[in-house]
């Protein structure tokens, strides 16, 4: 898996699809922010024309019939169309993430998550792919404002002050492990974001601030139901449940053979079992008469807080077993 070569074209052409990457995403979410901020107003509008022709619907009925007389072809407004094309961005930005994480694996002749830098960009590009297919429909676009906005800020993290050069992978990640055991973990854990923003937004919307007549309660008013919600982050729970937790075992049988025991309460592991247990409290809770709704919610976004505290705080602020992934 080691390597001394390392193709310093292809690293240079990596970061800057890392770039384009975020750089693209930013777009993506002005645009969609912008929708986001005007598509209520266009919904008003509708509901007071349908409103103000509904005394005349005969009327209508009758024209519209007329042999020879088209009806007007309704047209996309213009926050509408601004949506559209943050979406179509997002896509575009997912697509330099992947070139990025492909570009960097070929520069180094190995798996390009052997750090933290490629670590966080593997999670957030998992997150980003779940995104894309939870969030397919029209409806939910407005959801990728708020997915858009941690991902953002982990990907910020990560070229800032997470990044290193293009490298052979360091001796302690020598195994056939790495692949197995990161991957997974990245796959749950970005799985679990969207999870999580699901959750944070399900609260808001059954909270008070719904019904404000503010900036912040139309914006919440213009989210999906609260049942949709829901369902969104339970179902995403559920899915990347088992694979977190597949990813904590392969990570203690890879510490058995590197270091002869299989869990040794180092700080990551500690965290990552403490957030699995909090999954595993969730999808009990939302179960549970009782204990759905709200409180399961709480429980999940306690999960996702946990998660992020995991992604950084462990590697950047304690010192343990997992203490080697690129950051000094």
């Amino acid at each position: 898996m080691n390597t001394t070569h390392i193709d310093i074209g292809l690293a240079r052409y990596s970061d800057w699809a890392f770039t384009s990457s975020v750089v693209v995403l930013v777009v993506a979410l002005i645009l969609l922010a912008v929708e986001l901020a005007y598509a209520r107003g266009r919904k008003v509008e509708a509901r007071e024309l349908v409103g103000a022709t509904s005394g005349r619907g005969a009327a209508v009925g009758a024209d519209s019939s007329t042999p020879g007389v088209i009806a007007d072809t309704p047209t996309r407004s213009a926050d509408e169309r601004i949506g559209r094309a943050g979406l179509a961005l997002v896509y575009v930005g997912i697509a330099l993430l992947a070139t990025c994480i492909v570009l960097r694996g070929l520069a180094t002749a190995r798996v390009p998550w052997g750090n933290m830098y490629e670590f966080i960009n593997l999670t957030c590009f998992s997150g980003l792919i779940a995104g894309a297919i939870v969030l397919r429909k029209p409806q939910f676009r407005a959801l990728w404002v708020f997915v858009l906005v941690p991902v953002l800020i982990l990907l910020t993290v990560s070229g800032r002050w997470l990044y290193t050069n293009a490298a052979p992978v360091m001796p302690a990640l020598q195994s056939y492990w790495l692949p197995i055991h990161v991957s997974v973990v990245s796959l749950g854990s970005g799985v679990f974001l969207v999870g999580g923003v699901a959750s944070i937004l399900f609260l808001l919307k059954m909270s008070p601030l719904a019904d404000r007549d503010n900036g912040l309660g139309r914006m919440i008013q213009r989210l999906p139901d609260g049942q949709t919600l829901d369902r969104i982050a339970y179902r995403t729970t559920i899915f990347a449940f088992p694979i977190f937790g597949f990813g904590v075992i392969f990570g203690a049988i890879w510490a058995e053979e590197a270091w002869g025991r299989y869990w040794g309460w180092d700080p990551k592991e500690t965290v990552s079992f403490i957030a699995w247990v909090v999954y595993a409290a969730y999808l009990h809770a939302r179960s549970t008469a009782g204990w759905r709704d709200r409180r399961a919610a709480w429980i999940n976004v306690i999960g996702f807080v946990a998660m992020v505290f995991n992604l950084f705080f462990i590697n950047l602020v304690t010192v343990g077993l997992h203490s080697y992934a690129g950051v000094g």
